[in-house]
C-alpha cells in the first residue's frame, strides 16, 4: 500500500527573485498538489535567512488558503519557544475559523534561527526547556478549555490537529507520551531517523487525538521525465542550497559552481552534503521505486516532500509527476 502524500513547501526566494513572487509559487504548488490528491502543505518558521519566504508562517498559511479549496494545510512546523501558547492559540484558532477542518499544527522546540536573532525574538534562551507543557498548554486553548482563567479566541470551528516536529529522541518521546503524530525531519537531519521512529512506535501512548502511532518522514524529491533533467535539477538546487548555507542566509555571495562543487567534496562539505541522504531523484519511476522503499524503511505512514528544482514550473511538475507515479500503483 503506497503511504499518503504531502508537500513540505520551503517557500524559497531564489537569486533575483522577490518575496511577492516566492508566495505566488507557494500557491501554485499547493494548486498542483490540491490537483495531484496530496494530503496536505506544510511551511516551516524560518528567522533571518533572505532564502526563505515564511518567517510570518500563520500568514502564509491563510494566504494560500484563500487560493485553495480542499487541501490541509499548517506549520511544519511552529517553533514554539519563539512564541507564548496563547499567541499562536489565537493565531490557529483564527485560521480554523476562516479554514475549518483544513489547518494543521506541527510544533518544534528549535529556535529556527541564529543566536542574534533569537534575541530579537526576545526568546528566552531557556524557553525550550519548558515545550512540553506549552504544548499542553497550546492544546488547551485551541480545546476551549481556560488557562489560568484566560481564553483563546476565536476558537477554531472544527479540530485542529496538534504534531510534534523532531529530529532527535526527544520528540519522538514527547510525542509518544502525549499520543500525538510525530513527524521526523529526515529531509534534512537524517541520522536518528530509524531510532526515533522505533522509539516512537514502541512507547505511544494513545490520546483523544490518536488511537494509533503515525508517522511522518521528510524526504526531498527531483522528479522529471528524462532521468538527467532531474539530476541536473538537483544539481543546481543543491548547489544554491549549499551558497545559502556559506553565506549564512545571505544571498549574493559570489561562489562559483566550481567552487561549491570543490567544497561539497571535502569532508566538511561531505556532511553537508548528507544532510540531504534522503533524496529520490529520476524518472517517475524511479522516485515511485525509491520512495516505496524509504517509507517501508521508515515505518513511515505518509511522507512528506520537498520539491526543490530551481524553476517554479519544474517544481510543480515534479509534484505531479510524484503524484501521479505514486497512485499507479496504489
Amino acid at each position: 500500500m503506497s503511504p499518503v502524500l504531502s508537500v513540505l513547501d520551503l517557500a524559497p526566494i531564489a537569486p533575483g527573485q522577490t518575496a511577492r513572487e516566492s508566495f505566488a509559487a507557494s500557491v501554485a504548488l499547493a494548486q498542483a498538489a490540491e490537483r495531484s490528491g496530496y494530503r496536505r502543505v506544510w511551511y516551516a518558521e524560518h528567522h533571518n535567512m533572505a532564502s526563505i519566504a515564511s518567517s510570518a508562517t500563520s500568514v502564509l498559511i491563510g494566504h494560500v488558503a484563500e487560493h485553495t479549496s480542499t487541501i490541509r494545510l499548517g506549520a511544519g512546523g511552529i517553533m514554539l519557544p519563539n512564541h507564548s501558547p496563547l499567541v499562536i492559540a489565537e493565531q490557529f484558532g483564527t485560521l480554523g475559523t476562516l479554514f475549518p477542518d483544513r489547518i494543521d499544527l506541527g510544533l518544534g522546540r528549535a529556535p529556527g534561527s541564529d543566536q542574534q536573532t533569537m534575541v530579537a525574538l526576545r526568546r528566552d534562551p531557556m524557553s525550550a526547556d519548558s515545550f512540553p507543557q506549552d504544548v499542553l498548554e497550546l492544546q488547551a486553548y485551541l480545546s476551549g478549555k481556560a488557562v489560568q482563567g484566560v481564553r483563546s479566541v476565536p476558537r477554531p470551528e472544527g479540530v485542529v490537529p496538534l504534531y510534534i516536529l523532531g529530529s532527535s529522541l526527544f520528540g519522538a518521546q514527547l510525542a509518544a507520551q502525549l499520543g500525538l503524530p510525530y513527524a521526523f525531519a529526515s529531509h534534512f537531519a537524517p541520522d536518528s531517523l530509524h531510532q526515533a521512529v522505533a522509539l516512537y512506535r514502541e512507547r505511544f501512548q494513545p490520546s483523544e487525538q490518536l488511537a494509533e502511532p503515525y508517522v511522518i518522514a521528510g524526504a526531498n524529491v527531483f522528479a522529471a521525465e528524462d532521468h538527467d533533467e532531474a539530476e541536473a535539477q538537483r544539481t543546481v538546487a543543491y548547489r544554491a542550497r549549499t551558497r545559502a548555507m556559506l553565506s549564512q542566509g545571505r544571498a549574493g555571495a559570489n561562489f562559483t559552481d566550481a567552487e561549491i562543487d570543490a567544497f561539497l567534496a571535502s569532508p566538511r562539505g561531505r556532511g553537508l552534503a548528507g544532510m540531504t541522504r534522503y533524496t529520490a531523484v529520476g524518472t517517475p519511476a524511479e522516485v515511485r521505486a525509491y520512495l516505496a522503499d524509504f517509507a517501508t524503511d521508515a515505518q513511515a505512514d505518509e511522507l512528506i516532500l520537498a520539491h526543490h528544482a530551481h524553476d517554479v514550473a519544474d517544481r510543480v511538475r515534479s509534484i505531479e509527476l510524484t503524484a501521479n507515479a505514486m497512485t499507479a500503483v496504489a
